[in-house]
């Protein structure tokens, strides 16, 4: 069905990037691509001065393993990047060329109504196909 599949996961929700991943194997063609990605946030910079420099490497090592521990026994490229989460997962689609993204998303409080969750923006901006999981 899909060639290329980005699978846009939270490391802080793990069971619901697992269920993410078995979805993707199911839809994912014969010899397609599945790629697991992992957007950390950037630390505001009022913050980041009172911080450890090195946090940012501890944080990318941290993630590597989690995905690695995610992924593990599926044929998955990780990828891990830093930024705003939608914008990094729209760009990680169109840099690989994505026929379909997956995102799960928790149910919408008033706040999201205001403002809007990641998977609303990537289902907004996003030029291929968004499969958004409950």
């Amino acid at each position: 069905m899909y060639k290329h599949i980005i699978v846009a996961v939270d490391l802080s929700h793990g069971d619901a990037g697992k269920a993410l991943i078995e979805k993707a194997q199911a839809l994912v063609d014969a010899g397609g691509v599945i790629r697991l990605l992992h957007v950390l946030e950037d630390v505001p910079s009022y913050i980041a001065a009172e911080l450890p420099r090195d946090l940012n490497d501890r944080r990318q090592a941290e993630a590597k393993v989690e995905l690695g521990v995610m992924a593990e026994g599926a044929n998955l490229v990780n990828e891990i990047r830093t930024g705003a989460a939608a914008s990094q997962i729209l760009q990680c689609a169109e840099d690989n060329d994505a026929d379909l993204i997956m995102i799960a998303s928790h149910r919408p409080g008033l706040s999201d109504y205001f403002i809007g969750s990641t998977a609303a923006r990537v289902v907004r901006h996003a030029q291929c196909s968004v499969l958004i999981s409950r």
